[in-house]
């Protein structure tokens, strides 16, 4: 989906808010030095601003710490709203320990007040004095072990009151479905669909997927493997000869398209920044955006999330189909699988029950939302942006593992890491999580936030979509934290 990388990259960070504690006294007398360095200092001033929630007291923040290269990459009130969503979305996080102190920076181990989640806080700053904030990011932190074990009805019970705690406090809108063997234990939705007339989510309500189309590329390949209309060892020159260029169409290969890995990047372009969204509506016209696109590295080589890589799947699809993109996907995938409130739907027509994407936002005035209705596309395609529910995504998960939609081979091949093409932590069109037992694909941008988990050890299913930007993650998050801890 299209975004900045500056404007990914704080999405990192909107959990994250910090109430201050004595740092110094938590951690062994050997390190007291350390934590005296300026990096150490910084973390510490910047977990009390975000506390303070003050408009006037970040804004004094921002420009005295951070440096001109750090300031200068976003406009000031976007680094202001950045800390202002922070101190939002957590509402507090207790600083456990400082792990590393250096002069070039400093690594906490933090944990967010209202999710309760860890994650790793780093702050770079200037060698010399006055040492300003160069940078600052999050890390994953190892997940807690769990201290009991949970029934299943205790599950249930935990994330029904983590859901609601977290829809009172205003950090998540959308919909919840937990599932074991197909069968739904936990269906809710809060918030509001459209905040203009009031008009509230339901479990049937249409979210958008974000990246999660992904997955239906990925299944419509496999089964043109399965048809023996091609081969995940095909070049992309193939299907199509000239694209990028005749030498690095021969290069690529239908399975470094399906693990990222074939060095292309984005067609969410300039061009299509400054462009209408209404011209592009079809495979071809998205392709358009990618021409001229090179290679930024030999494909197999490294990994690098690409869009481009899973649009060119599309693309091949309807060369080897010689049907539209979308029409195969209706037929072959949301047909047989029962899926009837999924689709790129064109945003321009009339789609009744589509949630509307909301971006929370600071000013002057207090909190207010922006929609991304001009942010976002016209019409998804194969690399994102469709809509569905999570009794859709139940469905598609219950005829994947059925084998209403490819057989055992073929989804073993989807749901395998790659890590001889450098994608250790992606099958074909598939995210692998914990070893290869959950997998799955999430989706976000501004106002889209949405996640699949296949369980695949223990026959559980975890759909959360949300109409909130990054609204989501702490109840996926919630969500594994709760299946590692049920009852065996």
């Amino acid at each position: 989906m299209p975004a900045t990388s500056l404007r990914t990259c704080l999405l990192t960070l909107l959990l994250l808010c910090v109430v201050v504690t004595d740092v110094a006294a938590q951690q062994p007398a050997a390190e007291a030095a350390a934590l005296s360095s300026p990096a150490v200092e910084r973390i510490t001033e910047l977990a009390r601003i975000i506390g303070s929630g003050d408009l006037k007291a970040v804004r004094e923040f921002v420009q005295r710490t951070y440096a001109p290269t750090f300031l200068n990459r976003a406009p000031l009130d976007a680094h202001v709203n950045f800390i202002l969503q922070m101190q939002d979305r957590s509402r507090g996080l207790e600083v456990e320990r400082v792990e590393e102190a250096t002069s070039a920076g400093a690594t906490a181990l933090v944990r967010a007040k209202i999710t309760g989640r860890r994650m790793r806080l780093i702050v770079e700053v200037e060698p010399a004095a006055p040492h300003r904030i160069a940078g600052i990011a999050t890390r994953p932190a190892p997940a807690v072990a769990p201290t009991r074990r949970l029934s299943e009805q205790e599950v249930v019970s935990e994330l029904d009151a983590f859901v609601k705690k977290m829809a009172e406090a205003d950090l998540f809108s959308g919909a919840v479905l937990l599932a074991k063997d197909g069968r739904p234990l936990y269906n809710k939705a809060y918030g509001k669909a459209n905040k203009d007339f009031d008009v509230p989510n339901r479990v049937d309500t249409k979210f958008n997927l974000g990246s999660m189309n992904k997955m239906f590329t990925a299944v419509a390949i496999a089964q043109l493997v399965e048809r023996g209309k091609l081969s995940y060892e095909d070049p992309l020159s193939k299907f199509l000869p000239d694209f990028p260029t005749a030498e690095e169409a021969a290069k690529i290969k239908i399975k470094h398209l399906l693990t990222h890995t074939s060095g292309l990047g984005s067609y969410f372009n300039e061009e299509f920044q400054k462009s209408s969204r209404a011209r592009f509506r079809s495979v071809s016209d998205m392709m358009g955006l990618a021409k001229g696109e090179r290679l930024a590295f030999e494909p197999g080589s490294r990994w690098s999330y690409s869009n481009t890589g899973m649009l060119v799947l599309g693309a091949i699809i309807e060369k080897v189909t010689g049907q539209d993109y979308f029409e195969y996907i209706r037929e072959n995938i949301y047909r047989p699988a029962g899926m009837t409130s999924t689709d790129a739907y064109e945003l321009d027509r009339v789609n009744p029950n589509l949630a509307v994407g909301y971006d929370k936002q600071f000013g002057e005035g207090g909190v207010y939302f922006r929609n991304n209705v001009f942010a976002h596309v016209i019409r998804g395609g194969p690399a994102g942006g469709g809509y569905s529910t999570v009794e859709d995504l139940l469905r598609f998960d219950a005829a994947l593992r059925s084998g209403k939609l490819l057989n055992a081979e073929s989804r073993k091949t989807l749901f395998s890491a790659r890590p001889e093409l450098n994608s250790p932590n992606y099958g074909y069109g598939f995210m692998i999580l914990d070893g290869g037992s959950i997998v799955g694909h999430s989706g976000g941008f501004l106002g889209i936030s949405s996640n699949l988990d296949m369980h695949l050890s223990n026959g559980y299913t975890a759909v959360v979509m949300s109409n909130y930007s990054g609204g989501s993650q702490p109840v996926v998050e919630m969500i594994r934290g709760l299946l590692a801890a049920v009852e065996k």
